[in-house]
């Protein structure tokens, strides 16, 4: 159920962080949207923009043109001024009037060409201005076209990951989903199961109240009128004060003990998983191994960490064998649980060996702040993990006392008083959450470290998965330091409480009184089993010399007792059997005997079947070919009707010959005749066939009888 529930809640987890993502994707979607909007009007822009230009450019050419015409009239104006002076120069003479019109028109002409020249300086003005313009706006429309293209396909490229990311988390999901409802029907079907056995458990355990009842009853009954028992009042008047045995707090022990190991299975596995991790980190940075050697130090360091699961692998093992060694029918207390000293040494050891890596853990740290790239929060932080590192270190070594302290009473009884011992195990339950604190705190500062780190430009890929699955064994190493530091605190009141002590005294029990309540506990148990135990009801003795009578004059059993042999074997013997037992033993051979005959018959049976089948299809395969013969030629029916009578009168000489060198094979099950004919060579494969399938029925039938048989006799012990 616990694994259920980690499942249903990681699940929900991921359906969050789906619908976060989800939520950022119509973002993204939405912006893209926009910016492809963008881009859109600013295309449509640019195609206006290039109309316009065009336009202009039509208009520069029809001006160039205009200009081109002007030029032109300028210079046939300017010709036909020089025409005009020559001529007036000619016709001085002729008088004043026509000189004056000349100058006349010569102005007006000056003034026509001066306003076509400014007019034409104006137009080049404008259009270099206009020109100078769109270049500047056709370069900020591209530059603006190539930084949205850009924006485009990286919020494509965002969406396009975002969305293979999702698709990969449904896919994920839907297995979770189908896994958890499989998982779900079956722990149903158990649950359904269980109830139903629930209810037949109830019902049993109604009649095993009322029957115990009654034992107890008549058990006071009995202790009350017949057994003295020890003054439980004074316990200065007792010949053996030994405490009774208390099986309640044994199966309290080893419930609390099977839960402390599956705490404890966690814990190896996490702590496996991060000395593992923290090796692998070791031959990545400040150097990869793969590029260039690491440093001898971080050498040393990994040797030391590649031998991690021979100090950790044995805490489990240990503490197995202490779970296993705590049964209902032992005593189970501090002075008596002899497995705990190797457990303690165990943990001694794992201890020594983190008080080893500690100089290289703090080494390699102080190794990646002299690395060049390395700022100063992550050398900040390499500093807050030195000292978290020599803190977990600290507790685990007061770990190790606290349990030495606790094994010492296995070898000696007389190392600690009851209130001392309430006194460690308090300050055990308080190193435990010291050490939950002081790991909670390593991950706190690892997970920052890393963060940091994924901030460098030289951060690799290996070293990001790295450093993932090292926060990952970290997690789980908190979630298992802290269940064990909860479960220790919520059962503190059972272990300091004396589950033992002797009679009217506050003293602690030794093995030797152990010893005697187990052996008064056998006792007890043989007694009461004893007095419960129904007895036969013995027959009158007149009853059995009638019967006896009966039975000997029996004709039935006077020629069987003469036919059988062993009959014969057992009035030899100087205590011979009565007459009922060798009856039913000669029974029973009788019984036997039938049973290997009607085996033998039943094979017989199933033989003759594939016999005459043979023989059938041989039948109709001779009919098909003589039919076929017959069906050539008519002229040849002769040699054909020949030759199947010599092949018949061979198959009889063959059976003949072989019926002389038939053999008889027997065994336990009963007689086998078999004849090895020609054609029943080739079908040995079938028959034995046949004989292994009624085999197996046969053995498959008396498992059967055996099973029900076992079922009855179970039923009428209970009954008894």
């Amino acid at each position: 159920m616990a694994h259920v529930t980690d499942l249903q809640s990681k699940y929900s987890k991921l359906a969050q962080e789906y619908s976060k993502l989800r939520a950022q994707n119509q973002v993204l979607k939405k912006a893209v949207v926009d910016e492809q909007a963008t881009s859109v009007s600013l295309k449509e822009q640019l195609k206006q923009r290039d109309q316009s230009l065009r336009k202009q450019e039509q208009e520069m050419d029809s001006l160039s043109f205009r200009n081109q015409q002007l030029a032109k009239r300028v210079e046939l104006l300017q010709e036909e001024l020089a025409v005009s002076e020559a001529k007036g120069r000619k016709g001085k003479s002729k008088g004043d009037s026509p000189s004056q019109h000349g100058l006349e028109t010569k102005s007006v002409f000056d003034e026509d060409l001066q306003k076509k020249i400014e007019e034409n300086e104006r137009l080049h003005i404008q259009f270099y201005e206009a020109d100078e313009q769109h270049r500047r706006q056709e370069a900020e429309l591209k530059a603006r076209l190539q930084e949205l293209e850009k924006e485009s396909k990286q919020h494509q490229a965002a969406v396009d990951g975002l969305t293979a990311k999702y698709t990969d988390t449904i896919e994920r999901l839907q297995n979770d989903k189908a896994r958890l409802e499989v998982k779900t029907q079956t722990l149903e079907r158990e649950a359904k199961e269980c109830r139903v056995r629930t209810e037949e458990c109830q019902q049993q355990l109604k009649r095993c109240q009322s029957e115990l009842n009654r034992q107890v009853k008549q058990s006071s009954s009995v202790i009350q009128e017949k057994v003295p028992f020890n003054d439980t009042k004074y316990g200065d008047y007792n010949s053996l004060n030994v405490p009774p045995h208390n099986r309640k707090h044994q199966l309290k022990a080893r419930d609390v003990v099977g839960q402390a190991l599956s705490f404890l299975q966690d814990l190896v596995v996490a702590l496996l998983n991060f000395h593992s991790y923290t090796e692998q980190r070791v031959h990545i940075y400040p150097r990869d191994s793969s590029i260039e050697p690491i440093s001898p130090l971080n050498q040393k360091f990994s040797q030391y960490l590649h031998e991690n699961a021979a100090y950790v692998r044995p805490l489990e093992d240990s503490f197995m064998q202490l779970h296993q060694s705590i049964t209902e029918d032992t005593v189970t207390v501090l002075e008596t649980v002899v497995k705990l000293k190797s457990f303690a040494e165990h943990f001694s050891l794992y201890t020594l060996f983190l008080k080893k890596l500690l100089p290289y853990q703090l080494k390699s740290l102080e190794e990646e702040c002299e690395a060049p790239l390395c700022t100063a929060a992550l050398t900040a932080k390499n500093q807050e993990l030195q000292r978290d590192m020599k803190r977990v270190t600290s507790v685990f070594d007061k770990l190790q006392n606290y349990i030495n302290i606790l094994a010492l009473l296995s070898v000696r009884q007389d190392a600690l008083p009851q209130s001392s011992i309430s006194a460690v195990f308090t300050q055990l339950a308080a190193c435990l959450h010291s050490l939950y604190d002081a790991i909670k705190e390593m991950s706190k500062h690892y997970n920052q470290k890393a963060s940091l780190e994924q901030e460098l430009p030289t951060i690799t890929q290996k070293l990001c998965t790295t450093s993932e699955c090292l926060l990952g064994s970290l997690a789980s190493l908190t979630i298992s330091t802290g269940k064990i530091a909860t479960f220790f605190s919520n059962n503190l009141d059972f272990f300091t409480s004396p589950g033992y002590s002797p009679r009217g005294n506050t003293a602690t029990l030794n093995p030797l009184q152990a010893e005697n309540m187990l052996a008064n506990k056998k006792k007890a148990a043989a007694y009461i089993h004893a007095i419960t135990k129904p007895r036969p009801q013995s027959v009158p003795y007149r009853e059995a010399l009638s019967n006896r009578r009966i039975l000997t004059s029996s004709t039935e059993s006077r020629e069987g007792l003469s036919q059988q042999p062993s009959a014969q074997k057992l009035t030899v013997c100087s205590s011979p059997l009565p007459v009922g037992l060798l009856q039913v033993q000669q029974s029973q051979e009788k019984i036997a005997r039938l049973e290997q005959e009607k085996e033998h018959w039943l094979l017989e049976a199933q033989l003759g079947k594939v016999r005459l089948e043979k023989e059938n299809q041989r039948i109709t395969d001779l009919e098909a070919q003589l039919a076929e013969v017959l069906g050539r030629s008519p002229n040849s029916q002769a040699a054909p009707a020949s030759s199947i009578a010599q092949s018949h009168e061979e198959e009889e000489r063959e059976q003949k010959a072989g019926g002389k060198e038939a053999t008889l094979c027997t065994s336990l099950v009963g007689m086998l005749c078999t004849t090895p004919t020609v054609e029943h060579v080739g079908d040995e494969e079938s028959r034995e066939q046949l004989i292994k399938t009624h085999y197996m029925a046969r053995v498959g039938e008396l498992t059967t009888q055996l099973q029900i048989s076992d079922s009855k006799a179970v039923h009428f012990h209970s009954e008894n």
